[in-house]
């Protein structure tokens, strides 16, 4: 069997976990959880570019699926993107396993593609973070081999995934990247220039999202006192760190698979890890980047653990740069332990078809989907595709429609929403991405009654008439505010004074105001933006129409693992 059959072995398996843990959600429509949001023809506004001044979390992902949704339904986009992560994971892992057998590489495969992690994130909604994690293995490779001719090449074309992610997975993967360049260096010379490049590969293709951060007028957020909020929390019996070492400790308890944690299969699971890291510490024979995962693993769980038993040595660092609050959410960086998890998972069950236990090998490919059922079909119907109420789309065209200038503010005043037409679900808002234009939610995070203070100018400086429920309608004009969206379901909430009322159906409410007044900018300068869009097109297209590059699997050439036994008979 050829590495082209693997990887179309893997690619396969992949996909029918992802068709096995989607379910529902494949049907018509789109799924709307936490922080995953898409929505029906979306465009391109100053929002998808991170001009309005908000954070640019959603910036290049937001870009990426409008590019995709001028092609095909963005319902079929998003079942497209969430679908890719599921097919990359799994291929992506299973071609590090270093073994000619195909059994051990899907047990690496599936293992990556199912589990805790996994399983909360996509709870989450996530799925920009996923791109990332579903490509990590791949960086590893890359990133052991960039002194290699055409190795800085492989290592961006290996980021890709996370750079349309953003933030969040980049942090992950340049954090990854660099501990494995660093370790797996060949002297202590080439230390810096290793760390050169992929600081600079990391560099550039965070110019999107980076760019308009650092020149947005409110300056770079970082609340310290939020770490407690989003540390790290048990969710099986064996403590914070018990749980980060199986791959589970996400902050928000609600995004925890039904049933995860049941001491029995917990106790199974952290065995099944044990038995992944020690064979990954016996028998992984590979020379290029064996000791950078491990190294790299160690420095995630480290990270991932901060906010849970050294949360004030993060508070400062947080309180000298804010841009250390992207380790917040701690969690999110045991993904390099995953990798090193599920390539041993392979290696052992390698080991157990050399030793002709065929069975013991087939064990290893199925515990992972064994131990946590409850990410199948839709996590439990907890992901399920819904359609957006018909009073969405005479909101869009009323408001839309409309060329005189002014905002839109949306009431109740809170950032997530729990819809009944989305079964209750929370979910970000998702108007922002639906209207085209510029729409003021209340982007303050509040769980467990900690806050999180709002970051939008715009939003802090209408909180206080907002919250009321009933904002004066001249405060309002002066601030640049035309319209004002109200969830209908919450009727006690409605401008005060002389407002026009629109349209009122079962699920929004829609008011006009008259004589809005032009208000000072408060968004970022297109110029620096473009430019920076132009660099990264650059970069990516000189990484991948590099001569002699394929584009088969994974975009990076040829990954090919040693066989560790090469003078051996497979069977």
């Amino acid at each position: 069997m050829n590495d082209r059959t693997r990887h179309l072995a893997a690619a396969l398996t992949g996909l029918g976990l992802g068709l096995a843990a989607l379910g529902p959600g494949l049907a018509p429509g789109f799924v709307l959880s936490y922080d995953m949001v898409f929505v029906p023809d979306p465009a391109f506004t100053r929002l998808t570019f991170g001009l309005t001044g908000v954070v640019p979390r959603h910036v290049p992902s937001d870009a990426f699926v409008t590019a995709l949704a001028t092609v095909v339904p963005a319902d079929a986009v998003q079942k497209s993107v969430l679908l890719a992560i599921f097919v990359m994971a799994c291929t992506s892992a299973a071609s590090l396993v270093p073994s000619r057998r195909l059994l051990p590489r899907l047990a690496a495969g599936v293992c990556y593609a199912w589990n805790p992690f996994v399983a909360e994130r996509l709870l989450l909604g996530q799925w920009a973070l996923l791109l990332g994690y579903a490509a990590l293995p791949w960086v590893v490779a890359a990133a052991a081999s960039t002194d290699v001719p055409g190795g800085g090449r492989r290592l961006l074309r290996a980021l890709i995934p996370a750079a349309i992610g953003g933030f969040a997975a980049l942090a992950v993967s340049a954090l990854t990247a660099l501990t494995v360049a660093l370790a797996t260096a060949r002297s202590v010379h080439r230390m810096p220039i290793d760390a050169a490049r992929v600081v600079g590969a990391a560099a550039v293709l965070s110019l999107p999202w980076l760019v308009p951060g650092v020149l947005r007028p409110a300056g770079v957020p970082g609340d310290g006192a939020a770490v407690g909020l989003f540390a790290a929390r048990a969710d099986t019996p064996f403590g914070t760190l018990g749980s980060l070492l199986l791959l589970g400790g996400v902050w928000n308890g609600e995004t925890v698979p039904s049933g995860y944690g049941a001491p029995v299969t917990a106790t199974i699971w952290l065995v099944v890890v044990i038995v992944a890291l020690a064979a990954y510490w016996k028998w992984c024979e590979e020379p290029g980047w064996r000791r950078g995962a491990a190294v790299a693993a160690v420095a995630g769980f480290v990270v991932a653990a901060l906010g849970a038993v050294a949360a004030g040595a993060l508070e400062t660092v947080i309180g000298l740069w804010p841009g250390f609050a992207v380790l917040r959410d701690g969690q999110q960086y045991v993904a390099p332990l995953a990798v090193v998890v599920a390539v041993g998972l392979g290696l052992a069950a390698d080991r157990a078809a050399e030793a002709r236990w065929p069975g013991v090998a087939a064990a290893a490919l199925a515990v992972p989907v064994f131990l946590l059922p409850t990410l199948a079909w839709g996590a439990a119907g907890d992901l399920r595709a819904v359609h957006y109420p018909d009073d969405w789309e005479r909101a869009r065209r009323i408001i839309d429609g409309d060329p005189a200038r002014g905002d839109v503010l949306v009431l109740p005043w809170a950032s997530y929403r729990s819809y009944p037409w989305n079964h209750g679900r929370r979910v970000l808002d998702p108007l922002p991405r639906y209207l085209h234009r510029r729409v003021i939610v209340d982007d303050a995070v509040t769980v467990d009654e900690t806050t999180v203070a709002p970051e939008d100018p715009r939003a802090v400086g209408l909180a206080p008439a907002a919250r009321t429920g009933t904002p004066p309608a001249t405060t309002l004009r002066d601030e640049g505010v035309r319209y004002v969206v109200v969830d209908a379901e919450t009727g006690e909430h409605r401008p005060s004074g002389a407002v026009t009322e629109l349209m009122r159906g079962p699920d929004l409410v829609v008011y006009r105001i008259d004589g809005v007044a032009d208000v000072a900018g408060d968004g970022v300068p297109a110029a620096p933006v473009v430019a920076a869009w132009v660099a990264l097109s650059l970069l990516v297209f000189w990484s991948i129409l590099a001569p002699r590059t394929t584009l088969s699997f994974p975009l990076l050439g040829s990954i090919k693992p040693r066989d560790p036994h090469p003078r051996r008979r497979t069977p």
